[in-house]
């Protein structure tokens, strides 16, 4: 199976559960893995259940002997597409730089060509004794980004 061929067949019917694709994944076994993450909201059971429904609707068996399985896009993983990054507009992201340093803060925009973040870090200040926290707000191009992760916050 062709990845291509998968997007273009499901691409609609994600969009119509009001989701949209993060990746697609084919082994050399034909086992198939679509990941998707909700526009406005949480990926439900209902929505994979139904996503992988309408993939084998798509796709004959018969013809070709695979297994799929549909979920949604881990909170621990770093975001892939473009809409995971708008998504998380205004919300608390980890951001790992390839310089090696790891920024936490709030995402402020996001585009193809990098992102905006508001960031506190302890910082010496000139006549001061004690490093004291200074705020950033600091735009990383992509190729400067090694991953974002959003921070997951329990009430």
């Amino acid at each position: 199976m062709k990845i291509s061929e998968i997007i273009d067949a499901m691409q609609d019917e994600i969009v119509a559960r009001k989701c949209f694709l993060v990746d697609v994944t084919v082994s050399r076994d034909n086992d198939v893995e679509l990941v998707i993450e909700s526009e406005d909201g949480i990926v439900t059971l209902d929505d994979c259940v139904e996503l992988s429904h309408k993939f084998e609707e798509k796709f004959d068996r018969e013809k070709e002997d695979y297994s799929i399985t549909v979920g949604s896009a881990g909170l621990d993983q770093p975001f892939k597409v473009l809409k995971q990054y708008l998504k998380a507009i205004g919300t608390e992201v980890q951001v790992l730089l390839k310089d090696g340093r790891k920024l936490k803060g709030v995402l402020e925009e996001a585009s193809e060509s990098g992102i905006r973040l508001k960031y506190s870090v302890k910082e010496a200040v000139e006549g001061k004794k004690r490093k004291e926290l200074v705020e950033h707000d600091d735009f990383f191009g992509m190729d400067a980004v090694n991953g974002v992760i959003p921070v997951i916050v329990l009430d």
